[in-house]
């Protein structure tokens, strides 16, 4: 069995939906948990403490071990001390999910500055400032000779691999992180750390404002629920044990069907040893442009 036991985790956006099934299957696994969440709304606007806590009190009830961090995930200090947090409970960090995010879809035409910024803060900054401050610790922890496994997991979107009109702040953002996410994955494995990403398709505050999506997802009245968020957790407890095989990847994960995406590839081309004239070029481009 795949355990996460004496691990220590960071879980973010985990006060409710996906993370908070990740927490709650991470404590059940053994693993000691730091529930970070803001608990703000869909959008990101204000501030809840409730939501973290009742997971940690879930957890506790259950046997478990967890502590409550409302850090902001996209502010550099918040990021830090959320790190901060692990370490000073726990004595260390093994797993880092970065799972916190907004939206406020608009389309390209509609979309205010804010609307743009603080999508594209909350998800990129807000991976990547969490991100910069673990990696800094693991990399002490290394020089120290105290190095192991450790894992990042990150949360892309399926609107960020294939595109959803409508949400171009979200989408763009959602497909940065899978790329960094491959960055991080080249850059950290001389320090042991795996850095791998998951696209989930999951029954979330989010995607029941996306419009279209709520009565396609809502639960059915039997068999298998494929929108339940609690399908995700277990791709991301195994991409965040020591047994994980995999570095630089990204899965599609939605009910029981996990499928890897292909990083971006070449495709069809063309080629001289000369300098193209435009005609020349289109000619031969628009040979597939049907393709497109």
């Amino acid at each position: 069995m795949t355990s996460l036991d004496g691990r220590v985790a960071i879980i973010t956006g985990a006060g409710r939906g996906i993370g908070r099934e990740h927490a709650l299957l991470f404590a059940s696994l053994g693993a000691r948990v730091v529930v970070n969440d803001r608990g703000g709304t869909n959008d990101g606007s204000g501030s809840d403490d409730g939501p973290a806590e009742e997971v940690v009190a879930e957890i506790r009830d259950a046997g478990g071990e967890a502590v409550a961090s409302n850090d902001d995930v996209a502010d550099w200090s918040g990021a830090h001390d959320l790190v901060r947090t692990a370490v000073d409970a726990y004595g260390d960090l093994d797993i880092l999910v970065n799972n916190a995010g907004i939206l406020r879809d608009r389309t390209i035409v509609n979309m205010t500055e804010d609307e743009w910024d603080d999508v594209v803060t909350v998800h990129m900054k807000g991976h990547f400032a969490p991100t910069h401050h673990a990696a800094v610790y693991w990399r002490q922890e290394h020089k120290a000779e105290r190095a192991k496994r450790r894992n990042l997991v990150h949360t892309s979107s399926t609107s960020g691999l294939f595109a959803n009109p409508g949400q171009g702040n979200y989408g763009a953002a959602k497909s940065g992180i899978a790329t960094f996410s491959q960055i991080a994955a080249k850059e950290l494995s001389r320090y042991d750390v795996v850095s791998n990403c998951i696209a989930p398709g999951a029954r979330t505050r989010l995607t029941l404002a996306t419009p279209g999506l709520e009565d396609i997802i809502a639960p059915k009245d039997s068999g298998f629920d494929e929108w339940d968020p609690a399908n995700i957790s277990p791709v991301v407890a195994y991409l965040s044990s020591e047994r994980c095989a995999f570095n630089g990847a990204t899965f599609f994960v939605q009910g029981g069907v996990v499928k890897r995406v292909d990083p971006w590839a070449m495709g069809d081309s063309v080629e001289q040893d000369e300098k193209w004239t435009i005609d020349t070029l289109a000619d031969a481009l628009e040979t597939y442009a049907d393709d497109t």
